[in-house]
This record gives structure tokens, C-alpha cells and sequence, in this order.
């Protein structure tokens, strides 16, 4: 059985777009690619194997305002640059899990990569063996800097470093798609990754006003306090990771079918709500 729940961001405007798509007289927006990523760390707390890192979006974003998110965001043309090396599974066996050609794959985790490291200072990359990197001093962070501006591209950054994607760190997860309703909307694949060792995590001021390692259960407690806000697709994965127990890499090591989940938004008197498919429970 669906679930269904109203957000304060939908208004009667987003109501009423809904209800003329229902009826065919409005086309909904096309899906772009994105991706994002759930960052983990070892949990020293009995019965919990993981902590994951939440970035606090700015108040002054247009979109969900405040809410704890993880890093991630919208597929680049750079991320298909063919200078990227890659370490780890083929782009066509991503390909097959994502549901995607090789070539589509291959972009997305790039972007997933990309993303977390401009976001939150993890870099899921290394050298061509797959040892992994360890940002850090002042040119790492000028580098950085420079990548965030604009000022440097992440295959030029890749590239001056001799670094590659170390694809084997990064797992499929999940895959999530706007409502048709929603005038901008995303096909976004979700993955989970750890920290690697010797990298700390740090947000970047222009996409985060703060970063939280915490419990995932304690996250869904605290969005129950009313203390965090969630969007549906991160408080549904919060409760995957919650649900871990202590062997962390017997979890992230089961074979998870992907399939698209697409909320749908709902038209009633003049109010929008959002229909979750009960393939993803709501823990909320």
C-alpha cells in the first residue's frame, strides 16, 4: 500500500500543475541525470555499523531549505570526458545495475564522484592501482577552491593529480525520479561508499551550512522531533542504513535489486500530496 504525505513546499500552484498533467493538458518535464552519494564511517556504538555524513542545505536555497541531504547533484558534460581513468567494475556492469548504457553509467558515477568531493572534501579517487588519495595541505585546497568556482574542471583536476575513479568503492544503491509534477526533475541514482581512510569530511559554505556524522537511526529520530528536515528518498535510505546491525560490509556487500522509484504528487481540494510506492517504506 502507497504512503501518502503532505510537504509545506508543495503549494496550490504545484496542486494544480498535478492535476493538469493527470488530465494530459500539460507534459511533464524531462528526468536529468544525477547522481549522489550516502558516505558511511564505522560507528564505535554497539548494534549500529555505520554513521553517515549529512550535509544542512542553506537557507537561502530555493528548493527544501534547511533540510540534511546527502552529497550529490545533477550529471556534467565534463563528467564524460574521456581523459578520466577508472579503477574497479566496468561502466557496462555499472551499466547493468543503474539500468543505463556503459556510457551513461560511466557518467553518473564520475558525477557521483565529482559531486561528493566538491560538496563534502571526500575524493573517491586514487592512483591507476587503486590506492586511495589523501587530499590535504594548501594546494589540495586551492585545487579545490579553483574546482568549486569554476576555475578548474574535475578531469583537469583528476588529470594534474594522476589520479582515476576508484570505481570499486562505490556501490549501487538505489535509483530515485522527481514526480512528474515537479517543473524541475532528476533521474537520480543513488550509491553508498566509505570514507576512505585518512580523509576527513568538511562541507563547502556555497552548498552546505553544516556537515553531521551521525547514527541514521538518530537522524529519523531527530526529523521525528521536528529538529531535522528530510526529503522522502533520504529519510527512506536513513531507514535501509538503520536497519544495518553491526556487520557493515555484509551489508553493503548484498546484492540489491535497483529499480526507478517515482513518487507521484496528488491533487485533493486545492492541496498537493506526495504518493510513496510501498516498495519504499517510509519511516517517517
Amino acid at each position: 500500500m502507497s504512503h501518502r504525505i503532505h510537504l509545506n513546499w508543495f503549494n496550490s500552484e504545484l496542486a494544480e500543475r498535478a492535476a493538469a498533467i493527470a488530465r494530459g493538458t500539460v507534459e511533464p518535464a524531462p528526468a536529468r541525470d544525477a547522481a549522489t552519494v550516502v558516505i558511511l564511517r564505522a560507528s564505535s556504538l554497539p548494534g549500529n555499523a555505520a554513521e553517515i555524513l549529512l550535509l544542512k542545505r542553506p537557507a537561502t536555497m530555493n528548493f527544501a531549505a534547511g533540510a540534511y541531504v546527502f552529497p550529490g547533484g545533477r550529471v556534467d558534460a565534463a563528467d564524460a570526458d574521456p581523459r578520466i581513468g577508472w579503477h574497479g567494475p566496468s561502466p557496462a556492469e555499472f551499466g547493468v545495475r543503474l539500468g543505463s548504457s556503459a556510457d551513461e553509467a560511466r557518467s553518473l558515477v564520475v558525477a557521483a564522484v565529482r559531486e561528493t568531493y566538491e560538496e563534502s572534501g571526500v575524493l573517491l579517487a586514487g592512483t591507476p592501482d587503486g590506492a586511495t588519495a589523501v587530499p590535504g595541505g594548501p594546494e589540495w585546497a586551492a585545487d579545490r577552491l579553483a574546482l568549486n568556482a569554476g576555475q578548474l574542471s574535475f578531469p583537469d583536476l583528476l588529470v594534474k593529480r594522476g589520479l582515476v575513479i576508484l570505481a570499486d568503492r562505490i556501490i549501487p544503491w538505489s535509483r530515485w525520479i522527481t514526480p512528474a509534477a515537479e517543473p524541475r526533475r532528476y533521474d537520480t541514482r543513488f550509491f553508498a561508499a566509505v570514507v576512505p581512510p585518512g580523509q576527513t569530511a568538511d562541507g563547502h559554505l556555497a552548498e552546505a551550512d553544516r556537515i553531521a556524522w551521525i547514527d541514521p537511526a538518530a537522524a529519523l529520530d531527530a526529523a521525528r522531533a521536528g529538529e531535522f528536515t528530510l526529503l522522502p528518498p533520504t529519510a527512506i535510505t536513513l531507514g535501509e542504513f538503520a536497519s544495518a546491525g553491526d556487520d557493515l560490509a555484509a551489508f553493503l556487500g548484498q546484492l540489491r535489486e535497483i529499480t526507478p522509484i517515482q513518487p507521484h504528487i496528488v491533487a485533493s481540494d486545492g492541496e498537493a500530496w506526495l504518493e510513496i510506492p510501498s516498495k519504499a517504506p517510509y519511516p517517517l
